[in-house]
């Protein structure tokens, strides 16, 4: 599916609140349970409805020495190109889910990111923002 383009960006406050909604109407829907690659698909669906532009699956390579590196990171969502998305379906959030999003914002010089627990009930609950 191809990202639509607002007319205009969103601030990042509104970004992001329009992303958590989303996120939420997914899980209403939804609820907890599924696997990661559906909530990613469901998500990116009621993006595209809210007509907020994104990229999926996004590789980021990692610089070394001024040559780029394929190492295998790959964003889940990068939202109008200044908030990185980072889903999970898992039992809890743990530390390492968290070093995950820390590292692709350095990586991606992204300042802020959101970390969504999709198996959280309620999903407020499995959201986390990071800011660097």
């Amino acid at each position: 599916m191809a990202p639509l383009r607002t007319l205009r960006p969103l601030r990042s406050e509104d970004c992001t609140y329009k992303v958590i909604g989303c996120a939420i109407e997914v899980h209403r829907l939804l609820g907890p349970g599924l696997l990661e690659s559906a909530y990613s698909q469901c998500l990116a669906q009621e993006l595209y409805i809210a007509g907020i532009s994104f990229r999926v699956e996004e590789s980021m390579p990692l610089e070394y020495k001024q040559v780029k590196l394929d190492c295998g990171y790959r964003l889940d969502f990068i939202v109008q190109d200044s908030l990185i998305v980072e889903l999970k379906a898992v039992e809890r959030i743990l530390p390492i889910h968290q070093a995950q999003i820390l590292t692709y914002l350095k990586l991606a010089k992204t300042p802020l990111g959101l970390l969504i627990n999709f198996n959280a009930a309620p999903l407020k609950k499995g959201i986390k923002r990071f800011r660097i």
